[in-house]
């Protein structure tokens, strides 16, 4: 047997074994209870209250936990009275964070660049890593606090994801009679992730959701917090062993959440005046008179040629988005783009970048566009500060004379009501757990000869394999490699260059 393929029947042996353990019910009707039950509801065929028993039994089939009171409530019963012992049920919603004010900015921004796994650095270099970071968070520190002054002096990111939570978590009891407690972990800023997991633990949860709220999965977002949380089961096993939990790492692709998108575009492109559009085919009369840029966060080209998910599934969730604009619009009037933001320093980032095409869409003789912030599900800095502003200036001086920008998810209904179901359904359907979320996001490269056993034993409840997990090899550890090699010559290319200017580099930068 060869190495990839005794990989792969490891990962086989450990799901069947999990499966065997906390879902001996689920495969064969899963899909019934995830949708057709919902239909039911909808059709009046069954009640509410119903659905709710159908899922209390199946998620105790699928978990060994009993909802019993806790959870499932008669219509004509009080809400108050739904969990006499107190919630077992519980959703963490994972998101990046932001300063508060002005003066958090510099920590912030240390607790960033202070990640590995957005700062990479070789092993021989890896013991920097703190320094490094604590040199960029003060250079950058005074541009970033202003741009945060100029949205109001702090980021909105808690304030749009503490709401977000609530009304899920309104969703979940009034279309599902399902009382949850909702958490919020921040990565870089509080609340932290760690944080939330001691309320987590202080509250008595017996199972838990997992919702990264970035849509597309990436080692730099989603795969940061989830290592995070993977390092604190692993090194604690014991504080959550009576714990179930699942995981969601990626939804790009859910119809409720391309839905939401698409209606929010579609307001946008509905705002354009008959002026506007006249005057856009008298420029360019061989152009569609409106236009669409999806603009994504940005990640270092080498995280996909390591393996990371996310460019595709950017790609495939804009492939989504754009099917649902073309029913209702046709592609005469119509022209969708994809450009990548935010990029930091001097390596290649995933092009084409935002601040290249805007020019060349308005050289081009693009009036009319709509800029949608498709990675972000809330406002944030770089949709109030970078779009916004930046981008907004950058467009109106190459000729776009008529900007649109679609807002962020947010608390829209549409979005609220398939993120509850996202939830719903992660209770219904067999858990994927942390490590095996990790694990499927970066399969190739992950070795599972050393720890399949411990993947088997502890499956759901144990979560860690004692740091394993990111033991790496073949295309993977090569591309590593080649990265160090390059970061070192960064290094002494850096040196020689301040040396030689008697300036740091990040003045070049813009630091």
């Amino acid at each position: 047997m060869t190495k990839r393929n005794r990989n792969y029947a490891a990962i086989i042996v450990s799901t069947c074994l999990i499966c065997q353990q906390f879902a001996h019910s689920f495969g064969v009707d899963r899909q019934f209870f995830s949708s057709r039950q919902r239909s039911l509801v909808d059709k009046g065929v069954i009640s509410h209250y119903d659905a709710a028993t159908i899922s209390a039994t199946r998620f105790s089939a699928a978990t060994g936990i009993s909802l019993g009171d806790m959870s499932v409530v008669r219509p004509e019963e009080s809400t108050s009275s739904a969990n006499k012992e107190g919630n077992k049920v519980g959703v963490l919603f994972l998101n990046l964070g932001g300063p508060t004010t002005g003066e958090d900015v510099e920590e912030f921004l240390y607790n960033l660049f202070a990640d590995p796994d957005i700062i990479r650095l070789p092993g021989p270099l890896s013991p920097l890593q703190n320094t490094i970071a604590m040199f960029i968070a003060k250079r950058r520190a005074p541009k970033s606090r202003a741009a945060y002054e100029s949205i109001g002096g702090g980021s909105p990111i808690l304030k749009y994801s503490n709401a977000q939570a609530d009304l899920v978590a309104k969703s979940l009891r009034e279309r599902y009679n399902l009382d949850v407690n909702t958490y919020i972990g921040m990565r870089y800023w509080k609340p932290f992730t760690e944080d939330a997991l001691d309320k987590i633990r202080k509250d008595g949860i017996q199972a838990l959701v997992i919702l990264p709220l970035y849509p597309q999965f990436s080692i730099s977002t989603s795969g940061s917090s989830l290592r995070v949380l993977q390092e604190e089961f692993s090194k604690h096993s014991s504080r959550y062993g009576d714990m179930v939990h699942t995981v969601v790492p990626a939804w790009y692709d859910r119809p409720g959440y391309v839905k939401a998108m698409t209606d929010l575009i579609q307001n946008e492109l509905d705002s354009f005046t008959d002026e506007e559009i006249a005057e856009a085919k008298q420029v360019s009369p061989n152009r569609p008179p409106k236009h669409i840029l999806f603009s994504a966060h940005g990640v270092p080209k080498s995280y996909i040629e390591a393996g990371d998910p996310y460019q595709k599934q950017m790609e495939l969730c804009v492939e989504g988005i754009k099917k649902e604009l073309y029913k209702t619009n046709s592609p005469d009037d119509v022209q969708i783009h994809l450009s990548y933001q935010s990029r930091v320093g001097p390596i290649e980032w995933l092009r084409p970048y935002t601040d290249d095409v805007l020019p060349e869409l308005g050289e081009s003789g693009v009036r009319n566009l709509v800029v949608v912030p498709i990675s972000f599900v809330s406002e944030h800095i770089e949709t109030l500060e970078e779009i916004d502003i930046e981008y907004r200036e950058l467009a109106h001086e190459s000729g776009v004379t008529n900007w649109r920008r679609c807002p962020a998810p947010n608390t829209d209904a549409t979005f609220i009501q398939d993120m509850a179901d996202m939830v719903y359904e992660a209770l219904m359907e067999p858990s994927q757990t942390v490590t095996e979320a990790c694990v499927a996001n970066n399969i190739e490269g992950v070795n599972l000869e050393r720890f399949d056993d411990a993947v088997a034993v502890t499956g759901v409840l144990g979560v860690g394999a004692d740091g394993d997990l990111y033991e790496v090899d073949g295309p993977l550890q090569s591309k590593e490699r080649i990265n160090a090699r390059a970061a070192m010559a960064g290094v002494l290319l850096t040196i020689l260059l301040e040396l030689a200017s008697g300036k740091p580099l990040t003045h070049f930068l813009g630091f």
